[in-house]
């Protein structure tokens, strides 16, 4: 059962993960709990990381530096993993969302299920079966690009504000076998309704019958 109240800590991993999307990441995650926490590992010292840093102030994400100490070697998954271990262990969030398609952090995802918390993964589709198995939840950033959204034709529903918050809500809460949830559905839409005008009273004492 989801738990909209449930605190997360949202790590990502920076070498792999796309800055572009990190609107619709934070609006995927939001489906599964509040997101307290939102820190990005990586080398700030390289032009890799350039994209992520118009998004640092806009969405409130944490940059963390983390240097290469060996070529080769990515240090970032050493650094994002003690971070999450550290947190885990502190006992103040109820799930981690790792955003990364590095297979590497399967056992860090097996840990923290195994602790009784919440897990879930934002990854690319081609990403190793074994991450994806072991999270509770996980989202494929293809589906989570513009070109994945779903142009509904104008001229079937119109152009009207309950249209598009009626779209926008049942895509936010699709998951990715394309289903979603009503009761996820009907609570942002519920928040932006407002009831039709009704037609006004006739007098009918006069008409025939």
């Amino acid at each position: 059962m989801v738990s909209e109240s449930r605190p997360l800590a949202m790590r990502i991993d920076g070498d792999n993960a796309q800055p572009s999307l990190i609107e619709n990441i934070l609006a995927e995650t939001a489906k599964y709990g509040v997101v307290t926490t939102r820190r990005v590992y990586g080398n700030w010292t390289t032009p890799q990381m350039n994209g992520w840093k118009d998004s640092l102030h806009s969405y409130a994400v944490q940059p963390m530096q983390q240097f290469r100490y060996t070529v080769g070697k990515n240090a970032t998954d050493s650094a994002l993993i003690i971070d999450a271990m550290d947190l885990l262990h502190g006992g103040t969030v109820g799930g981690f969302c790792i955003v990364s398609s590095d297979s590497d952090y399967t056992r860090l995802a097996t840990r923290i299920r195994e602790q009784g918390l919440f897990v879930m993964d934002i990854e690319r589709s081609d990403t190793p079966k074994s991450f994806a198995n072991a999270c509770e939840i996980f989202v494929y950033t293809e589906n989570l690009s513009p070109q994945a959204a779903k142009e509904v034709p104008s001229a079937d529903l119109g152009d009207s504000d309950w249209t598009h918050t009626a779209t926008r809500a049942i895509e936010m809460a699709a998951q990715d076998d394309g289903w979603a949830f009503l009761g996820a559905v009907g609570e942002p839409t519920c928040d932006n309704w407002t009831p039709p005008s009704m037609p006004e009273a006739t007098d009918t004492s006069n008409c025939r019958r």
